[in-house]
């Protein structure tokens, strides 16, 4: 099935496109925030590997061809999330970090095989209820702590691990 919408590659144009240079993405590592603004807890996503793996990832997705990047966040956040996160995105769209994936292990902390993609990361805090859709099994909520640990840290392929730990030192809960 091809999609209609401007913008949207076959995947025969997406596998060629892939092969031929990076591909602009954005993720969004989903925040709840106490009064005094302060991360109380990240919700990573749990999703199932077209190996069959399990893993918890963030929110991430492609920037459209003619696509702001704000409205490819907000997109790839109500895609994600359910169209009722309220998402805050940032007034600035500056990201705190910038991933650049390649196909090789090795290069960067972030991995994927099907391509070389630079991805502009952002924090988003949500203050509505939040049910994954598409592909996503669920949404758990973790706090700063537990984000961290050994366990959820091994869940995390491609570098994920690495950028959720890079999202909380930016907001002060590594110390």
């Amino acid at each position: 099935m091809t999609e209609t919408t401007p913008g949207w590659l076959s995947s025969d144009e997406l596998e060629m496109a892939r092969a031929s240079m990076p591909i602009l993405y954005v993720e969004a590592v989903p925040v709840r925030v106490d009064d005094s603004g302060e991360v109380s807890s990240i919700g990573l996503l749990l999703r199932i590997g077209p190996d069959g793996t399990v893993s918890r990832t963030l929110v991430s997705g492609r920037v459209l061809h003619h696509e702001r990047v704000r409205d490819a966040l907000l997109r790839h956040l109500e895609k994600d999330l359910g169209p009722v996160a309220l998402p805050h995105v940032p007034a600035s769209l500056q990201p705190f970090t910038v991933a650049e994936y390649f196909p090789t292990l090795g290069i960067t902390p972030y991995h994927d095989p099907r391509q070389h993609a630079v991805s502009l990361a952002y924090i988003v805090p949500v203050t509505g209820d939040c049910r994954p859709r598409q592909d996503a099994l669920d949404l758990v909520w973790f706090s700063p702590q537990e984000a961290l640990s050994p366990a959820v840290q091994s869940d995390m392929p491609g570098g994920h691990g690495v950028l959720l730990k890079q999202a909380l030192a930016h907001v002060g809960c590594v110390s």
